[in-house]
């Protein structure tokens, strides 16, 4: 059971905290919450309502957390990344901490805390490995670095809810489709597929007359074809959604059909428009345009497609690969007026214009993905 925190929860709570401090630094983390939360935090954060506990069936706190159920001012910069969805109310966790000898306090933090917002986010410090890895396993996306009113920086996640899609249909989507996709290289990874389903549904918002369902289920098998490969992995999306028939259960055989077809739509080398603003839709979520995170997914596809390349081959096919795609006479194209696509395709145009700029930040990324992906 998780309730409000009272007064007289003060003491356990900074008990928690401490425990839960202290499991952190023998576990490597040795800066975080240095001093923090203090009990004049946890006081405020009980005034304003904000503060909880997680009992047991006796009745006994095991557990304490706080529910920031107004925007997080640390959240409005976010670095080498972007929220899945910025325009959605959230709600943020925080101070997240549990008694000794408790198991899955946490997991139950996140599971209540989703029911009570279609959107939820957090962060984390990079050494709490405890931490992200509950994060991850919750089914949290990574969305970059945030950082605290002390300079120092966090890992930010989000996660949506979806709460206009029915329960049935987002268990099956979550248990039987978006696993499949953890076979796949790096740039069609469940990740990715959260991306474009958060920011499907973002784009629909300005469009009433379009079924939510259809474009969140668009959203999640639009890549699925990429089990018989890339080059033509839209058209093998399109006859999956077709030869689906567990979607029966939610959709009519021409709504399914209106499916295929935007999946099939969605390529950004295509060269006809979508036939239909449910294409266009997740066309324009596929786009997925951070500067940082569109060169990242460039060099990972040139890893896993071309492992022959030295790294100066890859730099030579990263450069030819942005110039094509996302020059200003590039093959992309851009769909829906209101998508936040529009002045991020700037800034990546401004990055590719900036060889020596974007060739420093292509040597980074490469580190980093050689290291935790030897060829």
């Amino acid at each position: 059971m998780i309730r409000p925190s009272t007064l007289d929860d003060l003491p356990l709570i900074m008990a928690m905290l401490d425990h839960s401090r202290s499991i952190m630094r023998a576990n490597g983390n040795t800066t975080q919450w240095n001093g923090y939360p203090t009990q004049a935090t946890i006081r405020n954060d009980i005034a304003s309502g904000i503060s909880f506990v997680v009992t047991n069936p006796d009745g006994n706190a095991i557990g304490c957390f706080t529910l920031l159920d107004q925007s997080e001012p640390t959240y409005a910069y976010i670095e080498d990344g972007l929220w899945l969805d910025d325009t959605t109310p959230y709600r943020t966790i925080h101070r997240l901490a549990c008694a000794p000898d408790t198991h899955g306090v946490a997991r139950q933090v996140f599971c209540w805390s989703e029911t009570q917002c279609a959107s939820i986010r957090v962060d984390t410090h990079s050494d709490n490995h405890i931490m992200r890895h509950i994060i991850q396993q919750q089914g949290y996306t990574y969305c970059g670095i945030v950082y605290m009113t002390d300079g120092t920086p966090r890992e930010a996640y989000q996660k949506m809810t979806y709460p206009m899609v029915r329960p049935e249909l987002k268990a099956y989507v979550e248990q039987r489709i978006l696993p499949q996709h953890l076979q796949f290289d790096d740039a069609h990874h469940p990740d990715h597929i959260l991306r474009v389903m958060a920011q499907s549904m973002e784009l629909a918002q300005h469009y009433p007359q379009l079924n939510k369902e259809m474009v969140y289920t668009i959203a999640v098998f639009h890549d699925i074809g990429v089990c018989e490969g890339r080059e033509l992995h839209h058209l093998v999306s399109g006859r999956i959604i077709r030869q689906n028939t567990d979607l029966l259960q939610w959709f009519s055989p021409d709504q399914i059909e209106t499916m295929a077809q935007a999946a099939e739509d969605h390529r950004a080398s295509a060269t006809q428009s979508p036939r239909s603003l449910y294409g266009m839709i997740v066309a324009e979520a596929d786009r997925d345009i951070e500067p940082l995170s569109i060169l990242r997914r460039t060099v990972q596809y040139g890893l896993s497609y071309y492992p022959q390349l030295d790294k100066e081959g890859h730099w030579q096919r990263t450069l030819q690969h942005l110039e094509e795609k996302y020059s200003p006479n590039g093959y992309l194209k851009l769909f829906i007026p209101q998508s936040r696509n529009k002045s991020q395709m700037i800034a990546l145009q401004a990055l590719i214009a900036d060889t020596a700029r974007l060739r420093t930040f292509f040597d980074q990324i490469y580190s980093q993905e050689t290291l935790s992906n030897p060829q």
